[in-house]
Order: C-alpha cells, then structure tokens, then sequence
C-alpha cells in the first residue's frame, strides 16, 4: 500500500486548480506575556514579531502551492491595506490572483491571533479579533465572478469551493458555480461551512464536513463509524453527491460514494492546533483527484496531510516531501524487517537523502546469546541504521559444518527482527558477505574483536568510500558453538 501512495505523490504533476471562497488574512501577534496588568485581571502582551499567512480559501491556495499544483484564485476582498499583504502573500505561493475582484463596500476579512510565548518559545493563544463583513455580496459582483469564473473553468483539471461562511457563497451564486464546473466536465469539490444550508452544495461531485458539520446537517449525531456511515449516506442521497468524505479527526475519515462505503483510519497524532486542517485536506483532495487518483487512495493521502498540519502553530502548509517522509516512515514501521537485496538498496536511498548514517553487520547467529545482543546494540550506537547480513542456512552449513545451523533462516530472521537494534535484515548465501557489503555500501562496518587477526572481509571496499571499520569488544564465553556444546553435554549426562 505503501509504495502505490509513495507513487502517487511523486506523480502528482501540476494540475491546475480553480479555487472560489471566502480568502482571509490571517494575522499572528507574538509576544512575551510576563504579567498581569494593573488596570484589569488580564495578561500584558509585550509584542515581539508579526506574522501574515493566507487564511481560508487563501489557504487551500497555499496549500495547493505546497503541492505542485497552479492555482486560479476567484474571491472578493476589501479595498485596503489587508488586501494587498493578502495579494502578496498568493503571489509569493505562485497562485494567479486575476479574480480576487475588489468590493469597496466591505473590507479583507481579517483573524488577528495574539500569541503569549511562555519563556520566550512555547506559543499559547490568548485572544482573536476577527474583522469581516459576512452579508452578501451586490448582484454586480456575483455577475463579475461569475464571468470571471467562466473564462477559466475551461483551463481548470479541478473546481474547488472553500465556504467560511463569510457571505462569498450566495446559495443560486454557488449552484450556478456547480453546474457550470459539471457542465464543462470538471469535478468540483466542496470543504462545506459550519451551519450551512448544505442545499447549495446540491450536485457537487464531493464534499468534505467534518464530523460537526456532517452532524448538523444529516441530523445524525456522529459518535461512531456507523454514525458516520449513516450521516454520509443521507448527504450523499440528499444532495446527490458522488462522494462524502467525512473527516473524523483522530479517527482518520469515512468515504461514501456509489461503489465504497468504508471507514478509512488514519494514525493519532499530537495536535498541536487544528487551524487550517480541512483546508489541507481540501487542497490535497483537489491534487489528487486532479492527477487521476481513485477517491480511496486520495483519502489517504488526505489523512496524511491533515494529520501532518494538525501537528503545526496556526495554518501551515505540507509538502510533498513532508508527505513522502511520513509515508516512507510508516512503510519502515508496519513492513517487515527482512528485505531482498534489491528492497533494501531501495529503502536505503531514502535514509540518505534524510543523513541517516548506515551500518553494516553480518554473521550466523544461529542460538542467540547475551553476546549478540551487547554485539548488536554496539552496532546501533555507529550509526542510525542497521543493516545485519544473514548467512542463509546454505552458507551456514559450509562455515560450520553439516549439522548447522540448528534454527533455519527464517527462523533466525523472525528472531533478530525483533530486535530494536535491527533496522534491516538481509539474507545472503556466499561464504562471506562482501558482495553485499558493496550493494549496501555502508558508512560503518563492524565486526567482533576476535576479526581482528583473521582480517574483516569488505575493509578495503568500505574504506574505500570513505567509510570506516569498528571493532566490537567481545563477551567472553559466550558464542553460539560454545552454548550449543553445553546443551550437548547437559543431554549426554541426562541419559
């Protein structure tokens, strides 16, 4: 599963998104909160620094951005100073700003957050001050964003509508939005408003509440999965949607469409702050399904790129690479350890690319013992990665003789993968390992202290590459030949 959505998010491509909604400016005050004031039992906030961000459909925007994907921009917004930082922010993601249309009547819609940072690092919210004008916009203006709308559905791959219920989305405005996009054959993806007359989102291919929102507006309270299935089943029949996407925050999110009724989870996370979540899993529904992914693949990635945002200060965005990352780790985590040669000069590509410094081990370890433990665990203290070549039970039976190994490969394998100090195990059947040292080629070779007379095989090719050759030190009398004598003679003298 792992490797398709790894493929998936390498070959997103750049697909081009017409994003409407209501676009915020986000503001982020930061300051010392060292006392309380004398005029009132209130904190005194000492501003340190000022940050701006896109907020709302700015943030799909953004986010979109952050995954490769060109975004047209169709919204109103003030005539003031706002709407310029707000411009300049959209502009510097590369999102094209032709319909951002300026309404002299209402101002940019504007979150202003101040931040208490406790000794000086740790950010805790203390208050927000919004300014927006939520009534809807003059008949003149729906009439120039729609005209706006027209000239580039045509250029879109994917629609997508952002609702903050901010008085952008007229109901007859965005059903005319909807059919316009189905008429032209385009998807068109809605992340609803709280409290919505979701009716206006009638004929949409998708829409993605969460579980308040999916709560209000099917009249089911969702506090189970089957609670999520039946809410999603109402939205979908009631507004005649190709697919509801319910997101169940922790619980990952619920997909219904005409083929799939299906609870997708997704990992716990430690939420830092949840702005901006839907927005993420918007923008990262819109990539995907633009590049041709099927609706459950998408949900996954969505989960993943949600779950990555929640675990940021404010409205954040996440990469592509952030997105890889996550799911390389998962992969390493749930897979086994035991990989062919070829898996595992694959997976050791990515630990480079992250500086992750690779060591290389090899050996029988046919009765495992105190020895190899304190061996192993000395390997993992070189470096980050442990790669242990294993002799197959053919290579074993050539060093030590017919009657070894006494535990088969796989045995063997199952064994040391419960280890913590193994990352990876590789199985090899030569007498000596070093046509895999030159495959894995490691920063680190080590090998017990008794090899250093016998001479360690693969010290001229490591050194070679500049990495290096360690020296375990050795637990005295322990050894697998040495314990299994001992079980020899304990069964000779009980006959």
């Amino acid at each position: 599963m792992y490797d398709r959505l790894i493929n998936i998010v390498q070959n997103l491509g750049s697909p081009k998104v017409l994003l409407a909604g209501d676009f915020l400016l986000d503001i982020y005050v930061y300051g010392d909160a060292l006392r309380i004031s004398p005029e009132a039992p209130v904190p005194v906030l000492k501003v340190v620094s000022r940050e701006y961000r896109p907020g709302g459909a700015a943030s799909v925007a953004a986010d979109l951005a952050a995954l490769g994907a060109e975004t047209f921009c169709l919204g109103a917004v003030g005539k003031d100073l706002n709407a310029e930082t707000l411009r300049k922010l959209l502009q510097s993601v590369g999102a094209d700003i032709w319909g951002l249309i300026e309404a002299d009547d209402r101002c940019t819609i504007t979150k202003q957050r101040f931040i208490g940072l406790a000794q000086h690092r740790h950010p805790q919210q203390l208050l927000r001050v919004d300014e927006e004008i939520d009534t809807y916009l003059k008949d003149g203006q729906y009439q120039q964003l729609l005209g706006l709308y027209k000239q580039k559905i045509s250029q879109a791959d994917i629609v997508c509508l952002q609702d903050y219920n901010k008085g952008f989305f007229e109901k007859d405005f965005c059903l005319a939005l909807i059919k316009l996009a189905k008429s032209a054959g385009k998807k068109i993806l809605i992340d609803p408003a709280p409290k919505a007359d979701f009716a206006k989102y009638s004929n949409a291919s998708a829409i993605t509440p969460n579980r308040m929102e999916a709560s209000i507006a099917s009249g089911v309270e969702i506090e189970t999965i089957d609670d999520a299935a039946k809410a999603a089943k109402i939205l979908a029949d009631r507004l005649n949607l190709e697919a509801v996407i319910i997101t169940l925050d922790k619980e990952g999110a619920y997909l219904k469409t005409d083929h799939i009724e299906e609870h997708i989870p997704t990992v716990v996370r430690n939420v830092y702050d949840v702005s901006g979540a839907g927005d993420m899993v918007l923008a990262a529904l819109a990539a995907t399904l633009a590049a041709g992914v099927d609706y459950k693949a998408a949900v996954e990635i969505c989960n993943i790129a949600g779950g990555i945002e929640v675990e940021k200060f404010g409205t954040a965005t996440v990469s592509i690479e952030e997105i890889i990352n996550e799911l390389m780790s998962r992969k390493q985590k749930s897979g086994s350890k035991i990989k062919s040669i070829d898996q595992l000069t694959q997976q050791l590509k990515w630990h480079r690319t992250h500086n992750q410094k690779i060591v290389f081990t090899n050996g029988c370890f046919d009765v495992l013992h105190r020895g190899h433990i304190e061996f192993l665990g000395f390997c993992k203290k070189q470096g980050d990665i442990v790669v242990l070549a294993l002799n197959s039970d053919k290579s074993v039976k050539v060093i030590k003789g017919p009657d070894r190994p006494l535990n088969n490969q796989l045995d063997r394998a199952a064994v040391l993968s419960a280890l913590e100090s193994v990352d990876y195990i590789v199985i090899f059947d030569e007498p000596d390992p070093l046509e895999t040292i030159k495959k894995v080629r490691p920063d680190v070779l080590v090998k017990g202290q008794d090899w250093k007379e016998k001479g360690v095989v693969g010290r001229e090719f490591v050194e070679s590459i500049g990495g290096k050759v360690v020296l375990a030190p050795i637990v005295e009398g322990k050894s697998s030949t040495s314990t299994i004598e001992k079980l020899k003679s304990l069964w000779e003298s009980s006959k």
